[in-house]
């Protein structure tokens, strides 16, 4: 992968992976793995992360934070995935993960995990924690779907997300949001 491919503001410190791809690097990717699965008649899923008050946050803690969460949960995510996943930023606020082979409900499981995941972030800013509200979407692919298409899915799915009550199901193109919002830093010992 050249360097040229990977994103450093969502490369997570100290450097991984080079696995964590430019928004062009990604989209390129993801016309890639479309192409594979419909070659091989293999599935592929996408799950989009998105930070809904990333720009709330970045007004009361400085305009940076965005360039410190989203390596720090890129990071976090990307511990939970296959080598061969991939993480990218689409735009400022998304995260999107890569998951050749899986079907729905492949994709499912591993959204669920990365929601378990999520719900164990906290965030510290100027000696407080505040919440960092995040939806998560889950799209799986069709041999009819272009990348746009898809990703279209993805972002759909988190969009209806946004204000459900935590027992939202999730399912291919079906919003899943946390019950009680993630934040950034390590959780308190219970």
């Amino acid at each position: 992968m050249a360097a040229s491919e990977t994103d450093p503001r969502s490369n997570p410190l100290p450097p991984g992976p080079s696995r964590w791809l430019s928004a062009q690097a990604l989209a390129e990717r993801l016309e890639e793995e479309i192409n594979r699965a419909g070659r091989h008649d293999t599935a592929l899923s996408c799950l989009l992360v998105v930070v809904d008050n990333i720009e709330e946050l970045s007004r009361e803690h400085g305009r940076d934070l965005p360039e410190r969460v989203f390596p720090y949960l890129a990071g976090a995510l990307g511990r939970e995935l296959r080598r061969f996943d991939r993480i990218g930023r689409p735009s400022g606020s998304e995260l999107l993960l890569l998951l050749p082979g899986a079907d729905g409900p492949r994709g499912e499981i591993v959204a669920r995990r990365m929601l378990e995941r999520l719900r164990t972030i906290k965030i510290e800013a100027q000696g407080t924690r505040q919440p960092l509200r995040v939806s998560m979407g889950l799209a799986a692919w069709r041999g009819d779907l272009s990348a746009e298409q898809l990703l279209g899915q993805t972002r759909a799915a988190t969009r209806g997300g946004r204000g459900e009550d935590a027992q939202a199901k999730l399912a291919t193109a079906t919003p899943l949001q946390s019950g009680s919002p993630p934040a950034l830093g390590r959780p308190r010992p219970s």
